[in-house]
């Protein structure tokens, strides 16, 4: 099964191949946009404290998000995708059986430390009054379930690593299907079910990734991927194939959502209202990564694929035929929200100092979102070819960026628009030093 889609992806035409596995991805990702774009409506609807508790946390759920999915899911993903291209099937289920382990102690990880640290992460970003309190009935309950969405993701890394896009996005969809209306219900206590503020948006959450991780789980045991009783017997040299990748790329995460966690603190500095201006503006990228996931996906099975069989040169048509489509879609939304920002912004919010901060923000960040899209690209291409150091050097530079000129700016109490500038330059160099890497890089030698 999985070694005779390998050698179809091998000789398949390029661009309708990324459009086919693509294609699920862009799919889910409208689900997820939903999703975020109710959570954040709903949230909003309990007034402006709660959106910016929703900002305080919103860098720590992208790291939960990042790690599992992007990062040591890639890590999954371009394991088994190299192992099935060199028509390894047996080394394949070994994988799942580490990754399942990767997953299972990640999230747990994250339970313990969020639980006992959240309340001081946050006050260090300028919670404070009612905003860290809604930041802690929030994340108390998300990271409760940390694990379901380990596994959740996992679980669909591996499924998208044997070339299998569609089923971890039916399941993912079912889930955001579930999680769209539970969340209202729970929030804001429509009909029978009780009004749990801010809290019942984390309590969807979590039940929408335990319903994830059942379906995709299902589908893993009832495919040729499923551990037969030699997968069990752990060993090093599988959990480093995974970690190799997936350690690396989990550090770029990190370093992606400090970023975060710097500017969130230095925005909080101009008040309640900037914050949460900040954190609806922000909330774009969010919406794009899934887009670009979608695509950074398939180049992470189709770059695996073909360097495990030795075509290196194929595997870079693929990587920069997805990052053009990537980039493309990026510029699109960035130019149009940079022109009527209003039109995102209303979405969430009413009030006038929150439309002003995200306006201002959407004009200047926006422009440079095609960077975005193309680092994000190569970035996934990079995890197929299983070459992570340079993409992860580049986003230390743009955490170096971030922080020396945002700290500038505040102590220097320079405007809004100044720290903003500093993220539009981090997000335009970290693309820049992504492309020019991969550029050089000797993919398969």
């Amino acid at each position: 099964m999985s070694t005779t889609r390998a050698q179809r992806l091998l000789e398949a035409p390029i661009l309708p191949t990324i459009a086919r596995l693509a294609a699920p991805g862009v799919l889910l990702a409208l689900f997820q946009t939903a999703v975020s774009i109710a959570d954040t409506h709903y949230v909003g609807r309990l007034g402006t404290d709660a959106l910016a508790g929703l900002a305080l946390v919103f860098p720590l759920v992208m790291l939960l998000q990042m790690t599992s999915a992007g990062a040591m899911g890639g890590g999954v993903s371009s394991a088994l995708a190299r192992a099935l291209g060199a028509g390894n099937e047996s080394v394949a289920r070994r994988l799942v059986t580490h990754g399942l382990v990767i997953a299972l102690s990640a999230g747990l990880l994250f339970t313990v430390l969020l639980l006992a640290l959240g309340e001081a992460l946050y006050a260090l970003l300028g919670g404070k009054g009612e905003a860290l309190s809604q930041a802690l009935a929030y994340s108390h309950v998300l990271f409760a379930g940390a694990v379901f969405v380990w596994l959740a993701n996992t679980l669909a890394s591996v499924l998208r690593g044997s070339g299998n896009t569609l089923t971890p996005a039916i399941a993912l969809a079912a889930a955001a299907s579930v999680q769209i209306p539970l969340s209202g219900a729970l929030t804001l206590g429509w009909g029978p079910f009780p009004r749990l503020g801010i809290a019942g948006a984390a309590l969807a959450y979590g039940l929408a990734f335990l319903v994830a991780s059942l379906i995709m789980g299902v589908a893993v045991w009832r495919s040729a991927l499923r551990p037969r009783r030699d997968a069990w017997r752990f060993e090093s040299r599988h959990f480093r194939d995974i970690l190799r990748v997936g350690a690396l790329s989990s550090l770029s995460a990190l370093q992606t959502v400090l970023t975060a966690v710097i500017l969130t603190g230095f925005v909080g500095t101009f008040g309640t209202a900037a914050l949460a201006g900040y954190g609806v503006g922000v909330r774009l990228e969010l919406l794009q990564v899934p887009l670009v996931f979608a695509i950074g996906q398939a180049l992470v099975v189709l770059v695996g694929t073909h360097i495990g069989a030795g075509q290196a040169a194929r595997a870079r048509r693929f990587a920069w035929t997805g990052t053009a489509i990537a980039a493309g879609i990026s510029l699109t939304i960035g130019v149009f929200v940079a022109v009527y920002p209003g039109a995102w912004i209303h979405i969430f919010s009413d009030d006038p100092a929150v439309l002003q901060t995200g306006s201002l923000y959407l004009r200047i960040v926006a422009p440079f979102y095609a960077l975005f899209g193309a680092g994000m690209a190569l970035y996934f291409a990079s995890q197929g070819a299983g070459r992570m150091l340079l993409p992860v050097l580049a986003g230390t530079v743009r955490l170096v960026l971030v922080v020396a000129g945002g700290a500038t700016v505040v102590a220097l109490a320079g405007p809004l628009a100044a720290v903003f500038a500093v993220i539009a330059c981090g997000i335009a160099l970290f693309g820049a030093l992504i492309v020019t890497a991969v550029y050089r890089a000797r993919w398969g030698a």
